[in-house]
């Protein structure tokens, strides 16, 4: 049976959402749920939930990481051998292997920090990547870094490029993904130094490269998987965010504040806004990876309902059983021999 650690301490509403989507995934997916955290916290709110036949325990873990530990501080907390958060313990669970994949809606620079001190880096591996996953207008589009790394080299986006593309064809079930440096033109030679340099990596790296692409292309869905460094990619993923929103809550406020056909209008186009909603909700997907690091590590937004909850869940438990971290080891390795 696949074992999820789930951070019940991640979300802004803990520890509810996180238990709630945590025992909700335990009878969908048939897997082994960890909560790790304050367990008088804990307790009452997994009381409240009908866990017959489930397979759940609690780990106490009496600290937890917020918003608020940055810097030193966090590396302190992150890497400290007897760290009582419930990020270490939880990871500590994975890299023990007496879990497989670990879930958080937790602060995503804790959550790096943390994997790094407790689970390392792939061999190979430079910097660890956040990989989300983009709609598009032919499917999806795996998108990777995101934030975890805003300065990168070149060499860094070769590697996010092999992850992503991995992560791709195991969890996604794409065939030979299409893979894209993300630039500000189409052509080749555009772009900034770092993409000018990065070029000449992905044409050599035997990925099924497809050459720049603008975020119209990537939304376009013309390739499988986007690379770029985190401070483009974070840009990227917040503007989409925004403009998904400004759509629907104008459409929202027009058939609201409009006539007597307009309203009709609404009512008979509900189902199909309905499926626009699904597809750029982010709870759909639950949580996105940390790639790179030598364990399975998921983080979701703080603001996760239980259902976000649950499919991260969900998200994690395919990875762990198309083996996606021993393909990614692998094809590190084979990069390190070219």
């Amino acid at each position: 049976m696949t074992r999820i650690v789930v951070d019940a301490m991640g979300s802004d509403d803990y520890p509810t959402p996180d238990v709630e989507g945590a025992v909700t995934a335990a009878r969908e997916y048939g897997v082994e749920i960890v909560l790790v955290g304050d367990e008088a916290k804990i307790k009452p709110v997994l009381e409240k939930q009908n866990t017959q036949g489930l397979n759940i325990r609690i780990v106490h873990a009496p600290e937890m990481l917020t918003m608020e530990d940055k810097g030193e501080a966090l590396v302190l907390k992150a890497r400290a051998k007897d760290s009582e958060n419930s990020m270490a313990v939880g990871m500590d669970l994975v890299k023990n292997g007496e879990a497989d994949a670990f879930v958080t809606a937790g602060n995503t620079g804790a959550g790096m920090v943390t994997a790094l001190f407790r689970l390392g880096r792939i061999r190979g591996v430079g910097r660890p990547a956040l990989a989300p996953i983009f709609p598009t207008a032919t499917g999806t589009c795996v998108v990777l870094d995101i934030g975890a790394n805003p300065d990168c080299k070149p060499e860094n986006l070769l590697q996010f490029a092999i992850l992503g593309s991995i992560y791709a064809e195991k969890v996604r079930g794409v065939k030979n993904p299409k893979v894209g440096l993300v630039s500000n033109g189409e052509e080749e030679g555009k772009g900034n130094e770092l993409v000018r340099a990065a070029t000449p990596l992905l044409k050599s790296s035997g990925l099924n490269y497809f050459g720049n692409v603008e975020g119209k292309e990537v939304i376009g869905g013309k390739v499988d998987v986007a690379v770029t460094d985190g401070f483009t990619g974070n840009v990227m993923l917040k503007s989409s965010e925004a403009v998904a929103k400004l759509i629907t809550d104008k459409i929202r406020e027009i058939i609201k504040n409009g006539g007597v056909l307009t309203k009709i209008g609404g009512l008979l186009v509900k189902p199909a806004l309905g499926e626009i909603k699904k597809l750029l909700n982010p709870s759909e997907q639950g949580a996105a990876p940390m790639l790179g690091v030598n364990g399975l590590v998921f983080i979701g937004h703080g603001r996760s309902d239980a259902f976000a909850i649950k499919n991260a869940v969900r998200v994690a438990k395919n990875a762990v059983d198309v083996k996606v971290l021993d393909a990614m080891k692998t094809a590190i390795e084979e990069s390190l021999k070219k």
